[in-house]
């Protein structure tokens, strides 16, 4: 997801080493934390099963939650915001007790649960689901018309949750394995939801239902449902693991956009499986759909909503023109089908796993078909976005989010870190090597610094403290006067001593500074501290 406002970004949060105040209440604990009454059952199926109908802006229906018994418990926790509401829950033929506490229902089961068992309960609720502010930063569901008149509908949960719109275990840490998604809408008419469309049911009192089935594991924000007059077009790629669906949902009179726009589609998954291996969800297909907001990474099923323009509704969020070369869009998020919904972060507090990688991932599909240069000139153009505001990690078990530097300080972070390893062929190596050994998995920040650690023999320890904890930008000073250079880094965490490349009449060196003064004498009279690195260099 992709978080700008024009002209400025979104500020989101504040956070860990130079935490700011911020009030936390229990309705966060409840939403953000693996609580007693989540921890004990693993999501194994859903079938949500849901009428929407547009004119009355409702959806009813139910959700069948399978679920695996990892411990003895008969407390289950289900999460649903207001105004919807829970109108029972059942398993089998009991109906069970339901206390309700905000936004999080406590489900009192009489079966004995007993370990290893897989279970179901039935989740049955209706009502007017939070209308989207300003989506999909202000999510809930879009309820818009096309310039027919016709219905255009579509959700949006990030951060917020999915339950804003559907009953479910509303925690990032346990993705279902697999999901059936049953969307009965008006004739006239389409849903499109994750996945692969199964079957369409027609019916006799005008409606249609559509469903589609995810056989891979699934976020429950990458979620959605999408409901428009659409007309579909599509093609195969060949790509790392075979023919690839590529499947287009779009309003019938943007066909012809959409058929010219949509080509940076194939572009970025050539782009992408080079740099981060194969595509994760070719069993679902790959599609990008319609929607009346600018767009979000559902998985298999990323929607679009950027005016069939290039750059950011026309914009170059980098300012250097390369920008303007690719829908941004389509670009970002499409990438997130690796950073976000093949890795996904456990806690929302380290949200970067996704965003971070997922700008950088920008700059990346500029290399791939524009070069090196180009690439380097668009993430240091996006440095103009950088607030450090607040760290970019956020507070944990809370449900929140860090500073929205996650997108462009976490894309510079990483392209500094590509600077380090000063092996392109051994960065694309970690970059794969992560979407495969992490492959359908949640992940904490631990697991993403060591494997990066580990995999570029270098110990990263104080390199990420300092640009995912604090909101400080290393600061290099420095002096180059008769062949001597002097140097030391202020503004760093304790002990930060990340090389850097100068230039001497164009010849490149690597200087170590610390936070003490150091010199090296060099030959030529031209100093150029390398601009790739995301520091800022201070003359003395």
């Amino acid at each position: 997801m992709i978080r700008f406002f024009l002209p400025l970004l979104l500020v989101l949060g504040f956070t860990t080493i130079e935490a700011q105040e911020h009030t936390f209440t229990r309705q966060d604990t409840l939403r953000g934390s693996i609580t007693p009454e989540r921890a004990w059952w693993d999501l194994i199926y859903y079938h949500l099963d849901i009428t929407v109908k547009p004119d009355q802006k409702t959806i009813s229906g139910k959700n069948t939650i399978q679920y695996r018994v990892l411990d003895a418990h008969n407390t289950m926790q289900i999460d649903l915001q207001p105004p919807l509401k829970i109108e029972k829950v059942m398993q089998g033929d009991q109906e069970l007790k339901v206390n309700s506490e905000g936004n999080a229902h406590f489900v009192t089961l009489t079966d004995e649960q007993k370990e290893n068992d897989v279970n179901t309960v039935e989740v049955y609720y209706s009502g007017k689901p939070r209308k989207a502010v300003n989506a999909p930063w202000d999510g809930g569901i879009s309820w818009k018309k096309d310039k027919n008149g016709k219905h255009f509908v579509a959700s949006s949960c990030q951060g917020l949750g999915a339950s804003v719109w559907w009953p479910n275990k509303d925690h990032m840490y346990d993705e279902v394995d697999s999901l059936l998604i049953s969307v009965n809408v008006p004739k006239g008419l389409m849903n499109v939801s994750n996945g692969r469309l199964r079957k369409i049911d027609e019916h006799n009192n005008g409606t249609r239902t559509f469903h589609w089935f995810v056989s891979n594991p699934i976020n429950n924000y990458g979620v959605n449902i999408n409901i428009g007059d659409y007309i579909h077009f599509g093609e195969q790629y060949k790509g790392e693991k075979g023919y690839l669906d590529m499947d287009y949902y779009v309003l019938r009179y943007n066909l012809d956009k959409a058929k010219e726009q949509f080509k940076d589609a194939p572009k970025m998954m050539k782009a992408f499986e080079h740099w981060f291996g194969p595509y994760p969800f070719y069993e679902d297909s790959f599609k990008l759909v319609e929607v009346p907001y600018l767009g979000m990474e559902h998985q298999s099923s990323v929607t679009y909503g950027n005016k069939y323009k290039n750059g950011y509704l026309g914009r170059d969020l980098s300012g250097s023109g390369w920008g303007l070369k690719f829908d941004f869009i389509i670009i970002h998020e499409a990438g997130h089908e690796w950073f976000a919904n093949n890795i996904t972060y456990k806690d929302a507090a380290d949200m970067w796993v996704h965003e971070g990688f997922t700008a950088y991932s920008e700059n990346l599909f500029l290399d791939y078909y524009y070069g090196k240069k180009a690439s380097a000139e668009y993430v240091i153009g996006t440095r103009g976005n950088i607030q450090n505001d607040s760290p970019i990690i956020g507070t944990y078990d809370v449900n929140h989010e860090g500073s929205s530097d996650m997108y462009y300080k976490g894309a510079n972070m990483l392209h500094t870190l590509r600077q380090l390893i000063e092996d392109d062929e051994k960065w694309r190596t970690i970059l794969r090597g992560l979407n495969k050994d992490f492959y359908h998995q949640t992940v904490t920040t631990k697991q993403i610094e060591d494997y990066l650690s580990k995999a570029a023999n270098i110990d990263l320890t104080q390199f990420f403290d300092q640009y995912l904890r604090t909101i400080k930008i290393p600061n290099l000073e420095y002096s180059y006067k008769d062949g001597v250079l002097k140097y030391r880094y202020t503004n760093v965490v304790e002990k930060f001593d990340m090389p850097v490349r100068v230039f001497v009449d164009d010849k490149a060196h690597w200087i170590q500074p610390n936070a003490k003064w150091q010199s090296k004498k060099l030959t030529g009279s031209n100093l150029q501290i390398d601009p790739n690195f995301y520091i800022h260099p201070t003359p003395i």
